[in-house]
Order: structure tokens, then C-alpha cells, then sequence
């Protein structure tokens, strides 16, 4: 019968995860991450072969080392391309996972089916997870989380039955969950946990005698009986001090490796979120300011457990909090920490789960500050559970058993629905870009990043005076922002307005000096104002910063063209077309070099690919015709010929083309159709009128 209710209670996991994150898979990508770690991402597009996996291997992209997270999206893209619905499915099936494999753990070490299932329920229907599951740069967290509970699931097996497979099996697991996010690198220390609650290790090993764990499974007092906690059993033993010592020793020389794994995982976050230059210095966030927020983040999260309101993607960061609230939340967590040791032994999941709860967090509560953010919902993900275990439990050790069932069933069911309908709305908030830095705005204050993510949602929809509003607004709250100063200056560049863009972008640079974007961006206005040498410069210092910088090689290869230098042009779109072979413009433009160079066959590839990657390219329809017929490759010209017809009918250019190449294929009457054509939409076209006129006249000398 408890066989039958856990494939129940997993299969209303996963029914019930669907319903609260189902509105997902209707998402867009948004343009925070988004864009960065997948849909601009050339690596991510070029598919899994051995140069990608070497790159998810070798990269810090957005300072950050998660190799296995990079081999997730490569997969998503060549499994869904540009659907984001495939990538926001994958990642819901993950967290999912999680909770089942969260259930399983629980149900196995304690025996106590229904606490357990209600536990993973609050972890995978809490609208806090919105964030890891809805965002789909957030796959890191996910897929850390997958292998970090099938760590715990697996521990619990090994700790059942002690075989080296197990043990083996628990780090490789292990080594891929921070393969995909260093987050879980406290998981040691979570071990350890558990050993003390469910799994009763160290009582074993400290205690002359066992004493169980307090659940409903606990198992009668009677001297000689076994103890049960959960499914795992022990006899009640009597210990020497050598024998304790060494039981000891052995569960802390256990999770060595696992401590070593974490370690190594740290030194490369370091290293990564140094190259990218993520961590803040102690120069512009004092240490004591760190501590201060750190404190108050800790009560702010307990808070959005128990009343999930105003969630928003990012938290500004209040570097002046007040004293009052700094000391209130210190008081807090204080006082729950007395009192979880102090009922240590009557109720020691409190213990186990409360620190599980502060120790989790400590890679990201901001004392190694990363990033602008204040707090996150994200970083919730892995903490939380704690918190779940200790609310749970606390119930089930509080009411009485015999009428425990009957007391919480309806609240239970409750707090799940109402967890649920709350998850569903968020997933909501994260349709778009513009649907979700808009709620942000209505749930936040003075948050200058969600004002410039927001302007770059409304440039791409064509709003650029909107766009320029917002990034005024981010500027005024944050002067240092330098994404909305470089981004100020594209939407004034976009207004021809090339003087006030210099500007701009100059006060990007000036502020971050590292941001190649802003270089080739401020090239760009150079060269519109005859400035070449300068933007040659800046472009130049833009691959500095950035090697991979495609659109970085392609401005410049255009400013060598203004310049005539032909052959330096032709070397820039090369590399640029090696680092993105999906760039239509860079193919398009190198054609046409190779093409006037009378290196019509590789011109020809090139406006193949141009074609290939942008179908509906009038230009390198047309010019890839030409270049065809310059071959005497006449059938092929037609068909490109036909295509670029369908893309801009009243071009007369198109017509004569078509009419040339008909022609020489001897197909004459179609041929007059299509220079009559090209006359009737420009009456003046000398060439088509002659070409006519030929035309007709080979027609008659053919009958």
C-alpha cells in the first residue's frame, strides 16, 4: 500500500507542477541572460561536436564556469533552435526532478510518506522557484539542483548500505551538479546534516547510547530494541571513547572528497567571475556594508518563503540600510538559532534543517559580492528546503498523531492550491521582456537595471523614444550604470544623433573600460562622422576585450572598405564570418569584394550562404543571380531571380535580370514579358528598353 501512495503522490508532483509552471512553454527568452547565454550566442548555435564541448570546457562567458550547463543548451538549441518553448520544458522537467527526487529522500529516511510529500510539494509549487524554472538562463540552476538531490537520494542509499559503487556514485554526481552551478558547493556540510537528522550518524557515534531521531517512525524505548529512523535501523549500542572517536573520524573523512570537489569548484568561480570582472571590490561595497545586507537578506528571505509578494528578477542593491532593521534581523535569526540548539535533542530536524537553511545561502547572501543584486529569488532554490522540512515537521512533532491527519489536511490543501494559483501568476510576469521589467518597476523601487532592460525591450519593438526614456531614468538612479549609458547612445545613434551617441558611449567606457560593446558601438559613430582612424582604434580595443566579438571584425572590415583597403576588409569578415558562420552581412559583404575582384565561385558561396541564413535578402538573391549568370549558370540564376521577385515585385532591376537570363537560356518570350515589366515600373530604363528591343527582334529572326 506505501508503495501504491509514493507513485501516487509522484505522479501528483508532477501533474500539479505542470499546472502551476505549465504557462511557461508560451514564454519568450528575455534580454537579461537570455540573449547572452543562448539566443545570440554563437557557441551555443553551433551544435554539439568537439570544438563546442571544448568551449563549454575552456569559457567564463558572463563570469561564469559551468561547462555542463553550456552542453545543456548546446542540446536545447540543436533539439528547439530559437523555440524558447523546448528550452523553458526541459528545465521544468528538471525541477520536477528535483522534487521527486527531494520526496524520495524524505519518504526513505524518516517513513513518513505524507510529511514528505506535502515537504516537496511546498518545494516544487512555491512561487520563489519561478525564478530557476521560468528564466531560461537560469538552467544552471536547475540542472544543479537535479544532480544535488540525486546526491542526497543516493547518500541515503549508501548510508543504508555501505558499498563503494554508492559512495562513487554520490561524487560523480556531486562533480556534475557544480559542473553546472558552483551553488551547491556547501552540499558537504549538508551531509553532514543529515547525518545527525534523519539519519542519526552521530547520535550513533556520540552517544553511549542511540537515541533516535524524534518522528512518527521513532520506534519504542524499551531496552535492546532497534531504533528505527525511517527506513534505516540500528541497534541501541554502548560505546567506548576509541570507538566513538574513530566513528567520528570516519564521517568527517568521508566527505572529503566531497570537500575537495567543493574547493576546486570554488577556485574556479573565482577565477571566472575575476576574468569577468563580476565580484565587486571591497573599494566600492565596504565589507561591514556586505555583513549588514547579508543579515537583513536572511530575514528577507524567510519572509518571501512565508509571504511570496513582490517578487521581482532583481533586487537593487540599499548599501546605507538602517541600524534598526540590520539589528531586528540579527535578533531574529539569533534567536532561532538559540532555540533550534536548544531543542537539539527533543527535535533535532529543527536543528539539522534551520543551519541547512543558513549555511546553503552563504555562497551567495552577498559577503563575496556578485553582481548588483541585493538578494535573488534564485538563490532560494536549494535553501528553502530547510525551511520546509523545519515548517512541516514542526507540525507533525507539535499536533497530536492521532489527530494529526484530520487537523491539517484542508489547510494543507490550502496552502498548496494557493502556492500553486500564486506560481501560475508568476510564470505570467515572465512572458516577455516588456511583461516582465514592467512588473518589476510596479513591485520595486528606484531599480535602474529593470528601467534599462525595459529601454532595450521597447528599442527592439521599434519604441526607441520610450527606449531613450528609461535609460534617462536608469541613469538618473545609478550614474554608473554603463550599459544604459552605451545603450542611451545607440538610440541616439539611431537618430542620426552621432555627436550625442559619442558621448554616451564615451561615458560607458569611462565607467567600465572592459565593455567591448561600447567600443565598437562608439567605432561605429566614428566612422559615421569621417573619424576612421579613431573608430578603427575602438574597434581594435573591442577585440582586445572580447576575441569572439564578431560584429567587433565586421565594423572594422566596413571601415577598411570606406578606406579602400580591401584585403584587410576581406581578412576582417573572414574572421568574423569563422566566429559566426550565421553572419548574412558578413557573407553578403564579402561576396561582393570577392565578386568585383572577379572571384566570381567563391563570391557565389558566399551569397549562397548569405541566402541560406536570410532567405528573404533581396540583395543577395539578386546578386547571387548575377554572379550565377556570370558562369553561364542561367537555369540557376532564374530560380533566384523568381524568388527575389516575390520579395520585392515592383523593383524594375529584378525584371531586366530575370529578362537577361531568360534570354540567354533562348527563352525570349518570357524574357520581352519581363523587360516590359521593368518598363511599365520605370518608363526611362534605357537598358531594358534596348535589351526589348533585341529581344524582339531574335524572336522574329527565330520564326
Amino acid at each position: 500500500m506505501n508503495k501504491k501512495y509514493k507513485y501516487l503522490i509522484i505522479v501528483i508532483l508532477i501533474v500539479a507542477s505542470i499546472v502551476a509552471f505549465g504557462r511557461i512553454a508560451a514564454n519568450d527568452f528575455i534580454n537579461f541572460d537570455d540573449n547572452i547565454y543562448i539566443a545570440e550566442s554563437n557557441h551555443i548555435k553551433s551544435g554539439f561536436n568537439a570544438e563546442s564541448i571544448k568551449w563549454a570546457f575552456t569559457s567564463s562567458i558572463a563570469s561564469n564556469w559551468h561547462p555542463l550547463t553550456w552542453i545543456s543548451h548546446i542540446l536545447d538549441w540543436q533539439s528547439f533552435g530559437a523555440n524558447a518553448s523546448g528550452h523553458h520544458l526541459v528545465s521544468l522537467m528538471f525541477h520536477i526532478g528535483s522534487a521527486i527526487l527531494l520526496f524520495l529522500f524524505l519518504s526513505k529516511t524518516t517513513g513518513a510518506l505524507w510529511p514528505s510529500a506535502f515537504v516537496a510539494a511546498l518545494f516544487a509549487l512555491h512561487p520563489l522557484r519561478v525564478e530557476s524554472v521560468a528564466w531560461a538562463a537560469e538552467r544552471k540552476d536547475v540542472l544543479s539542483m537535479f544532480f544535488g538531490m540525486a546526491v542526497i537520494y543516493t547518500y541515503a542509499l549508501y548510508v543504508e548500505k555501505h558499498k563503494l559503487y554508492k559512495y562513487c556514485l554520490c561524487l560523480l554526481l556531486f562533480a556534475l551538479s557544480l559542473l553546472s552551478k558552483p551553488m551547491l558547493v556547501t552540499l558537504p556540510f549538508v551531509l553532514m546534516l543529515l547525518d545527525y537528522w534523519p539519519l542519526a550518524r552521530w547520535q550513533k557515534a556520540l552517544n553511549h547510547q542511540l537515541s533516535p531521531a524524534r518522528n512518527e517512525a521513532s520506534a519504542e524505548k524499551k531496552k535492546g530494541e532497534k531504533r528505527k529512523t525511517g527506513s534505516i535501523t540500528q541497534k541501541k549500542l554502548s560505546k567506548p571513547a576509541t570507538d566513538r572517536a574513530e566513528t567520528i573520524s570516519s564521517l568527517l573523512l568521508e566527505k572529503a572528497p566531497f570537500i575537495f570537489l567543493s574547493l576546486a569548484s570554488c577556485i574556479m568561480t573565482i577565477w571566472a567571475q575575476n576574468t569577468g570582472g563580476a565580484i565587486a571590490s571591497l573599494e566600492k561595497l565596504q565589507f561591514t556594508e556586505r555583513i549588514q545586507n547579508a543579515i537583513v537578506s536572511y530575514v528577507a528571505y524567510l519572509i518571501k518563503i512565508f509571504w511570496p509578494a513582490n517578487l521581482a528578477v532583481f533586487y537593487p542593491y540599499e548599501p546605507s540600510l538602517p541600524l534598526w532593521q540590520v539589528f531586528f534581523a540579527a535578533s531574529i535569526l539569533l534567536i532561532i538559532s538559540a532555540a533550534v540548539i536548544y531543542f537539539i535533542k527533543e527535535a533535532p530536524f529543527l536543528f539539522a534543517c534551520w543551519f541547512w537553511y543558513l549555511g546553503t545561502l552563504v555562497p551567495v547572501i552577498g559577503l563575496v559580492q556578485v553582481g548588483a543584486q541585493a538578494m535573488a529569488d534564485r538563490y532560494t532554490y536549494f535553501p528553502s528546503i530547510g525551511i520546509a522540512i523545519m515548517l512541516v515537521w514542526g507540525v507533525v512533532y507539535l499536533l497530536p498523531k492521532d489527530k494529526l491527519q484530520k487537523i491539517i489536511i484542508i489547510p494543507g490543501a490550502v496552502i498548496l492550491a494557493a502556492l500553486t494559483f500564486l506560481t501560475w501568476q508568476q510564470c505570467g510576469y515572465w512572458k516577455n521582456s516588456i511583461t516582465l521589467f514592467t512588473h518589476t518597476l510596479n513591485v520595486t523601487k528606484d531599480n535602474y537595471l529593470a528601467h534599462n532592460s525595459l529601454g532595450v525591450a521597447l528599442a527592439a519593438e521599434g519604441k526607441v523614444e520610450a527606449a531613450i526614456n528609461h535609460y534617462r531614468e536608469a541613469i538618473r538612479i545609478n550614474p554608473y550604470h554603463d550599459s544604459a549609458q552605451s545603450n542611451l547612445g545607440a538610440a541616439l545613434a539611431s537618430y542620426g544623433k552621432m555627436e550625442e551617441a559619442i558621448v554616451q558611449y564615451m561615458a560607458a567606457i569611462k565607467i567600465n573600460p572592459r565593455q567591448a560593446e561600447a567600443h565598437s558601438n562608439l567605432g561605429i559613430a566614428l566612422a559615421a562622422t569621417g573619424r576612421s582612424e579613431e573608430a578603427i582604434k575602438q574597434y581594435q580595443e573591442a577585440i582586445r576585450i572580447n576575441q569572439g566579438y564578431d560584429n567587433a571584425y565586421y565594423n572594422l572590415a566596413n571601415t577598411y572598405i570606406k578606406q579602400g583597403k580591401m584585403e584587410e576588409a576581406v581578412n576582417n569578415y573572414r574572421k568574423t564570418i569563422s566566429i559566426n558562420p550565421d553572419h548574412d552581412d558578413a557573407h553578403f559583404n564579402l561576396a561582393d569584394i570577392l565578386a568585383r575582384q572577379g572571384k566570381t565561385e567563391e563570391a557565389i558561396i558566399h551569397f549562397r550562404e548569405a541566402v541560406r541564413i536570410k532567405p528573404t535578402s533581396f540583395a543577395a538573391l539578386n546578386n547571387l543571380g548575377v554572379n550565377l549568370g556570370r558562369q553561364q549558370r542561367h537555369e540557376e540564376a532564374i530560380v533566384f531571380y523568381r524568388r527575389a521577385i516575390q520579395i520585392e515585385p515592383n523593383n524594375p532591376g529584378i525584371y531586366f535580370n530575370l529578362g537577361v537570363a531568360l534570354g540567354n537560356k533562348g527563352e525570349l518570350q518570357e524574357a520581352i514579358t519581363n523587360f516590359r515589366q521593368a518598363l511599365l515600373l520605370k518608363p526611362d530604363y534605357q537598358q531594358a528598353r534596348q535589351a526589348l528591343k533585341l529581344a524582339i527582334e531574335l524572336e522574329v529572326q527565330k520564326r
